[in-house]
């Protein structure tokens, strides 16, 4: 006992308020090994004459270190001392007095015996099931919750025997949720058998089985509501969440308790909300099952509606000037928010008609909640419901701009925030109708000086409306949108001077940020009216209060900037060079989270690309800060659900749940910067390729790992995209180093491959390879890494086949309706751009390894095969003859060697229904004829009738058609040109001349001009005709190509062109006839080419 003395005053003082006493007892515990805590925590556990609060310490304790350290602690302790732990557990469970405590030694038992399930399932504590088995059919009250609380705590207590003991556990959970007696009996029992269904989500039988126990759930969620505890009603949002199906069978009640509970206004605001959730989260977890139950739908949208109006008048809301997050835990937040979701979720079928007339009667309502809450309602549901808002959207547009003018400010706000909101979710097309109407109402919004608050909303739907607004359209706007935002700038400024209020400022520094970045050099005439405010803005406001401003003013001036230009920027770069580096200077002593941080390393960035080589200079300064910004680690914890609870949400701490009663954790402050900085880093890369060489090293040992930074998909894609771009820089320093840099990378990239979770992340890791290989060439790849790429493409293209087939599984569901056969298109959209980037890096390994890469390459081929075969959709016929296609191209005439696999599939296809696969076929005989060699003689000549009759189609020119067409007509080119053999010459010439020139497609345009070239230089008499008759037929294919940026003035082609048109030039008459064809347009472009060439 003397030793447990000093032990309890330890516990004691972890729990001391004084942060000093608490960290040194903290860093004494630390220290105690591991076998010893068990010893004294269970000690102390057990010793009824310690104060409770030590002893529930102590199970806490005792908990967390089997938690977190089993595997270290536990295996070691001798196996008497094991069995003494296990039995003290139990024995304190049924002789501990205090309900509290026993719950505390509950969960200690439970975590115990969720470390003793072995691999194999095996529950190396018998004992433990027949404590429960005993206990939950005790007399004693007290034991049965402990049996319940631990099925609860730990649900996979039973191991390989669950299935032995299935129908004894559910008798056991009926017959404690039907204990009429005892209604604390009945909510833990619920609780156990949602916890245990959850577990066993994938166990479609066991949820089957378990089905007919959801009554006797939803009568707990009932009854415990009105007893003040919402944890049954929090279980029923998890089942909602995870196994959604388990609900159906009982869909209906559950969704009438819900909306039952959340209309129930006795009820907490908390528990509403909760009931809420249930219905909010079925529209996303099992929209297809909900949208059945369009009745339920149309109930729940007006109590959310109602949920909106619940507002407090506030007469200082309008002068607020610092802005602080919205009440989360508000039913007006919380209303607009599921409105919100639901509307994603179902869609706009179902929501919108439901909707509609409720907002249109709210707008009408004398009581301003009521018309804010509609407006609010109106940008909720803009994204979910956007295909059916589009077509009604005049209608919407001129009845929210009347209350533009409303009396009370309030839903002037909620007017603008409507407006800013549309602007982003029907952008373009809003901006296209309604620019006229929307940028007076809003300018006169912004005039309105008795309400900051609705000044500001006015401003930040401005900008909204001018980051997606087409240049041409604000153009006409523009002198009126600079002067009302300079005199309201003007205004704020002196109102900060006079005042400090800095709300509206912020928001108009942004719209003339905004402005100037669409109309880019237009904004030049105003430059000056807005650069020397905007440079005393950054000078003076250094107090913390205006860092959000400063940091706004200095993003404001490097927008104008690059909008400009240099030469107009050039006067002043000097000056705000030098204010950014002030600020840089001092970048060590702002906080991780002044908002100035990210908003300077985006400027840098800017800067960068306005100065371009002139902006080198800088670097010393600038990339320290970048880098450590760059380089910030997130704070991480793995909790378990008794830990969770003391951990507040709102200070920036987001979990996900891990099963098994555990969560991990991320403080998320900072990842925002980090993604920013490292977004930053890739622009340098990008920008200043050799000019950056002196970082490539640092900044590659920084990106290489965050391949794998899993807390933030904008840091990996920002890892992934810098690859290529710092082995361009690192190529001056030749190619040893550039070599090792390659080493260093390689691995991760393939790696990342393999593993990446997120497909926009994944797509921009394969594409990133792709260019890295191209860029680096034969020998870049070794053995090892060959093997783990065919592997890694191998599973990619067997996930492709096995998606398509479980999507024709789904549409066989009894859910299945139009809007999952949406969803369904959007995963295969997201599965087919995934197949282009396997396409790319196949691509990249064809041409850097030529002939030499097809043996490897046969492991893929069947699967390659497969996609070409004619059931397929057409998008893997089309990836499919690509890859053949860069096989035929780079790796021939080896490549003949396959062509039993792809020539029949590519001939048929050159006929296909789908212009993709036509021009992908087209393109295959364009590269068999200039590559192939003779083994490839034969099929030339089979596909030129087959060429011919897709060019000659009606509707060969159409706008879905042009692309395929073209390949066409440059296949045959290449045919005439490097397989003549093949082609009756002088029947196929006059024709293809006159199919010129390609307008759509610049790569195959030049190969036609090339051959047109040859034919020329030449004499060739068939194109030039009899007479050279058809001269002004080519001067109008090479004129029109010069219109159509087809040919690359200065370039080869151009200059063989230029050549061309200069020797018929010296020949008067002829020259004469063949301008004279043409009309101003093309005649300019004839004289361009000949200026530049």
């Amino acid at each position: 006992m003397a030793e447990q003395q000093p032990f309890y005053l330890l516990l004691g003082n972890l729990m001391n308020p004084d942060n000093n006493v608490r960290k040194q007892s903290e860093e004494a515990y630390d220290s105690i090994s591991g076998q010893m805590k068990i010893t004294f925590l269970l000690q102390a556990i057990r010793d009824s004459s310690a104060a409770e609060e030590v002893r529930q310490m102590a199970a806490v304790l005792l908990r967390r270190l089997l938690s977190s350290s089993f595997d270290e602690v536990y295996p070691g302790v001798p196996p008497d001392l094991q069995t003494a732990i296990k039995t003290e557990l139990l024995v304190g469970i049924q002789s501990e007095a205090s309900p509290s405590l026993r719950k505390k030694v509950c969960d200690v038992a439970a975590e115990l015996a969720r470390n003793l399930i072995d691999d194999d399932g095996n529950n190396q504590w018998p004992e433990v099931l027949k404590f429960l088995f005993e206990s939950v059919n005790s007399q004693n009250l007290g034991l049965r919750e402990s049996a319940l609380h631990i099925f609860w705590y730990f649900p996979g207590i039973f191991g390989n025997q669950q299935q032995h003991y299935l129908e004894v556990i559910k008798r056991m959970l009926v017959q404690c949720m039907q204990d009429q007696e005892n209604p604390p009996i009945r909510t833990l029992a619920a609780k156990a058998t949602a916890s245990f269904v959850l577990s066993n989500e994938s166990n479609a039988a066991l949820l089957r089985n378990f089905s007919d126990l959801l009554p006797l759930i939803l009568q707990a969620v009932n009854e415990s509501c009105y007893q003040g505890d919402d944890s049954v009603l929090k279980s029923l949002v998890e089942i909602a969440d995870m196994v959604p199906r388990y609900l159906r069978p009982h869909l209906e009640a559950t969704l009438q308790l819900s909306l039952k509970l959340c209309a129930d206004t006795s009820l907490t605001d908390m528990q509403r909300q909760l009931a809420l959730e249930v219905i909010v989260t079925l529209s996303e977890t099992a929209a297809a099952m909900l949208r059945k139950h369009t009745a339920i739908v149309a109930q729940s949208i007006p109590q959310m509606l109602a949920m909106m109006v619940d507002m407090e008048e506030d007469e200082e809301w309008t002068l607020v000037d610092e802005l602080e997050d919205d009440d989360f835990d508000s039913n007006a937040v919380a209303g607009e928010s599921a409105l919100d979701r639901m509307a994603c979720g179902l869609g706009g079928k179902i929501v919108l008609p439901v909707i509609k007339q409720h907002i249109m009667q709210m707008l009408q309502n004398p009581d301003w909640k009521y018309r804010h809450a509609g407006l609010m309602a109106l940008s909720a549901i803009g994204e979910g419901c956007h295909q059916q808002m589009e077509a009604i959207l005049s209608e919407i547009v001129n009845f929210v701009l009347l209350f533009c003018q409303d009396p009370h400010p309030r839903v002037r706000y909620a007017a603008c925030n409507a407006i800013g909101q549309m602007a982003t979710d029907f952008a373009p097309t809003f901006q296209k109708k309604f620019h006229n109407k929307v940028i007076s109402a809003l300018l006169q919004t912004m005039e309105d000086y008795a309400n900051p608050r609705v000044q500001a909303h006015a401003a930040a739907a401005l900008i909204n409306f001018t980051e997606d607004c087409p240049k041409v359209l604000l153009l006409p706007y523009l002198d009126d949108l600079v002067q009302h935002l300079h005199v309201v700038m003007v205004n704020k400024l002196q109102e900060l001077i006079q005042k400090g209020t800095k709300l509206v400022l912020e928001q108009v520094v942004t719209s003339v940020a905004s402005v100037a970045d669409t109309v880019e050099e237009k904004f030049v005439p105003y430059y000056d009216l807005f650069m020397p405010s905007l440079k005393h803005v950054v000078e003076n406001a250094v107090q913390k209060e205006l860092r959000l401003l400063r940091g706004k003013t200095i993003e404001c001036i490097s927008l104008i900037g690059l909008a400009v230009g240099k030469e107009k920027f050039m006067p002043d770069a000097s000056a705000v060079m030098q204010l950014l580096l002030k600020t840089q200077t001092d970048f060590n002593d702002l906080e991780d989270d002044d908002p100035q941080i990210s908003y300077m390393i985006s400027a840098w960035a800017r800067m960068c690309k306005i100065l371009g080589k002139e902006f080198e200079q800088y670097l010393p300064v600038v990339m320290g800060p970048l880098m450590k910004t760059a380089s910030i680690k997130p704070e991480v914890a793995l909790l378990d659900t008794q830990d969770m609870e003391s951990v507040c949400r709102d200070d920036g701490w987001e979990f996900v749940n891990l099963g098994d009663q555990q969560s991990f954790g991320i403080k998320t402050a900072g990842l925002e910067e980090k993604a920013t900085a490292c977004q930053m880093l890739v622009c340098y890369a990008k920008e200043l390729k050799e000019g950056f060489v002196e970082y490539t090293e640092q900044v590659v040992r920084l990106m290489v790992p965050l391949l794998k930074f899993y807390f933030h998909d904008g840091v990996r894609m920002a890892a992934a995209e810098a690859m290529p771009f710092l082995l361009e820089c690192a190529q001056v320093r030749g190619p040893d180093y550039l070599t090792q840099m390659w080493h260093f990378m390689c691995d991760a990239l393939i790696k990342a491959i393999g593993t990446e979770p997120d497909s926009d992340v994944l797509s921009e890791v394969m594409h990133s390879f792709a260019k890295c290989v191209e860029l680096m060439g034969d020998g870049c790849l070794n053995r090892e890494h060959f093997d783990e790429l065919a592997g890694i493409l191998k599973g990619k293209l067997e996930e492709h086949f096995k998606n398509q087939e479980l999507r024709q599984v789904k549409r066989q569901d009894e859910d299945y309706d139009e809007q999952v056969e949406e969803t369904l298109q959007d995963e295969n959209e997201n599965d087919v751009y995934i197949l282009t980037k396997v396409s790319d890096i196949l691509h990249a390994v064809f041409c850097s390894y030529k002939e030499k890469v097809l043996p490897w390459f046969e492991q893929l081929l069947p699967l390659i095969v497969n996609l070409i075969c004619p059931q397929r959709p057409w998008a893997d016929r089309q990836w499919g003859l690509c890859i053949f296609d860069d096989m035929v191209e780079h790796c021939s005439p080896s490549s003949f060697k396959y062509a039993e696999y792809f020539l029949r599939p590519m001939l048929q296809s050159v006929c296909d229904s789908s212009p993709e696969v036509r021009q992908a076929a087209a393109y295959g005989v364009g590269v068999m004829a200039q590559c192939g060699g003779e083994n490839y003689r034969p099929f030339c000549a089979e596909a030129i009738s087959l060429l011919v009759g897709v060019i000659q189609a009606a509707d060969s020119k159409a706008k879905g058609n042009i692309n395929a067409t073209e390949n066409c007509i440059s296949a045959m080119g290449k045919v005439m040109k490097y397989q003549p053999e093949c082609v009756n010459i002088a029947e196929v010439l006059p024709h293809w001349l006159s199919w010129l020139p390609l307008k759509e497609d610049k790569e195959e345009a030049e190969h036609t001009f090339n051959f047109l070239c040859d034919l020329m230089e030449s004499n060739n008499s068939i194109a030039l005709g009899p007479d050279n008759a058809n001269l002004p037929k080519i001067f109008l294919i090479i004129a029109d190509g010069v219109i159509n940026e087809s040919i690359k003035r200065g370039e080869g082609c151009g200059q063989r062109l230029a050549n061309v048109i200069r020797q018929v030039q010296v020949s008067g008459g002829l020259w004469t006839q063949c301008v004279s064809t043409l009309n101003e347009t093309q005649q300019k472009a004839i004289q361009d080419l000949l200026n530049t060439a």
